[in-house]
């Protein structure tokens, strides 16, 4: 059995985890920042980089102890080197480095978004190389066909905003606070998604990505005339806060869908039809991707809850699907780090990708 000790602080979690090469997780912890960025209703960077030095080094340890593991136990290190927010990246990247040095361990530089995208094959043994993975997060929106280990092709991206920053947005317009993707979905649940007509940036366009932008404005404008209703004229909105969540929630699993199918009709034969990252903890979004994958013919996998959200184990499973290779110690951490760097640049804030 060989052992991959993984270290994930690219965002606001800090998380460290034991995985081994038959895909058991031995042992993972995860410490939330969430009460140090509810006030903000966002992740502070300064805030994050220094919760996860404080936590990091301590957290190892508890994950080892669960374990009943020490690092000379551990058969190689693996940590988030980016892309993400660059304070927590060094952080994990740093105390990786460490370890590999102090335990004569080899130190495997993992790309976060490698981490979502090979999550499903830690969970689903039977997810078979090539697959069209969309991958939906906070910080990135992309469909990518992933053809095996180190070989992604872009096949689609944001123009402007992430998914899953448009429902942290809505869920602050919403006054529902942070982390917002789960309120809004919540709120979604009690609200009729045909009462407030938003835009579907893109649907049936020939380009095939993504742009949230518009959707945003959209939800800010139908909030404000709910807010100052009847102010001037009497009127009152036919709708409520719970049908703006049902609606935003409705026009953004279409936007996904569109882009999926169009995606589906280019990349070729795959084997299944998967979302990850952290958007795709959301019920009614798994729900209409699995319509559409069955509407193909093709399976529909979605990783377990605990590794949609940034976590350790992602990283660590990346790192035994790396195995065999090893990085130097003077690795930079990355901010940006696209999986597919030769992928053609596309208009607005694609270049994120």
């Amino acid at each position: 059995m060989t052992t991959v000790l993984g270290i994930e602080s690219s965002c606001d979690e800090t998380a460290a985890a034991l995985v081994t090469d038959g895909r058991v997780i031995l042992a993972q912890r995860i410490a939330s920042q969430d009460e140090a960025h509810r006030p903000y209703g966002g992740v502070v960077p300064e805030i994050a980089a220094r919760a996860h030095a404080e936590r990091l080094t301590p957290l190892i340890e508890a994950t080892l102890a669960d374990a009943g593991m020490t690092l000379a136990d551990v058969d190689a290190v693996a940590a988030t080197a980016g892309p993400g927010l660059i304070g927590g990246v060094m952080v994990g990247l740093v105390t990786a480095k460490a370890l590999a040095m102090a335990g004569d361990k080899p130190l495997i530089a993992i790309n976060h978004l490698e981490g979502h995208a090979l999550s499903p094959r830690l969970a689903d043994e039977a997810l078979t190389f090539p697959y069209l993975l969309l991958l939906v997060s906070g910080g990135h929106c992309q469909i990518l066909l992933v053809e095996g280990v180190g070989r992604y092709r872009r096949l689609a991206t944001t123009i402007d905003d992430a998914l899953g920053e448009a429902f942290d947005k809505t869920a602050k317009l919403l006054g529902l606070g942070y982390p917002g993707g789960p309120a809004v979905e919540r709120l979604a649940g009690e609200g009729d998604p045909r009462k407030v007509p938003l835009p579907r940036p893109l649907v049936g366009s020939a380009e095939p990505h993504f742009s949230f932008a518009g959707l945003k404005s959209a939800v800010m404008r139908a909030k404000h005339a709910l807010d100052s209703q009847g102010a001037n004229d009497g009127q009152r909105k036919s709708y409520t806060d719970a049908d703006i969540a049902a609606s935003f929630q409705q026009a953004a699993i279409d936007c996904l869908t569109d882009r999926a199918r169009r995606a589906l009709a280019t990349a070729g034969p795959v084997s299944a039809l998967v979302v990850a990252g952290g958007v795709a903890a959301n019920q009614a979004i798994r729900a209409a991707l699995q319509a559409l994958a069955a509407d193909h013919g093709l399976r529909f996998v979605a990783p377990p809850l605990g590794l949609c959200t940034d976590n350790a184990a992602m990283i660590a499973w990346a790192g035994v699907e790396r195995l065999g290779q090893s990085d130097p110690l003077d690795i930079p951490a990355r901010p940006r780090w696209p999986l597919d760097p030769g992928a053609e640049a596309v208009r607005g804030a694609g270049v994120k990708a």
